[in-house]
């Protein structure tokens, strides 16, 4: 197995254990926080995950036997906002998607990271790219959330606040 496919299994892998850290131990409202306008909150961030952790699986699949796959966009085909689960039953449900995920990401082996199909957007794209974003993806989406749930205590911390200015979100 190749560095590159431990680490990400690693991301993979430690994903849904941080989210159920925030989920058992924050309080909803700070997960309900949305930091301005045109920000997600945490909340939206896994809501998000859950609907690409239904796409990723599909796309691995397409790649894995070099068919093209569609593009995703999560403000048309996303359900942000719109769930009527509880949040313990949304990081249910993504713990759920996720170990399904996962069994398909084991079968991946380093020769089959060249494989590649036809991206709608952006062309030409492997199996090895694909499951690098899906990483980059879950650290992504996790730092936003982290970074929406921050706002209070960066306007709460007084004179420190210019030490969060790379993470303040302006209003």
């Amino acid at each position: 197995m190749s560095d590159a496919l431990a680490r990400i299994r690693a991301i993979l892998t430690t994903t849904p254990l941080r989210w159920s850290q925030m989920v058992e131990t924050i309080p909803e409202e700070l997960l309900r926080l949305c930091p301005a306008p045109s920000e997600w909150s945490a909340l939206e961030c896994l809501e998000h995950i859950i609907d690409t952790e239904q796409i990723f699986p599909v796309r691995l699949e397409a790649l894995r036997h070099e068919r093209d796959i569609p593009a995703f966009d999560p403000e048309q085909q996303g359900t942000q906002g719109t769930s009527s689960q509880s949040i313990a039953e949304l990081l249910a449900t993504f713990i759920r998607l996720r170990a399904a995920s996962l069994l398909a990401v084991a079968t991946v082996r380093s020769d089959m990271l060249d494989h590649s199909g036809i991206h709608s957007e952006f062309g030409r794209v492997t199996l090895g790219e694909l499951m690098h974003e899906w990483a980059a993806h879950d650290l992504d989406h996790t730092i936003q959330a982290e970074r929406a749930m921050m706002q209070p205590f960066i306007q709460g911390c007084g004179p420190w606040q210019p030490y969060f200015a790379a993470n303040r979100i302006a209003e």
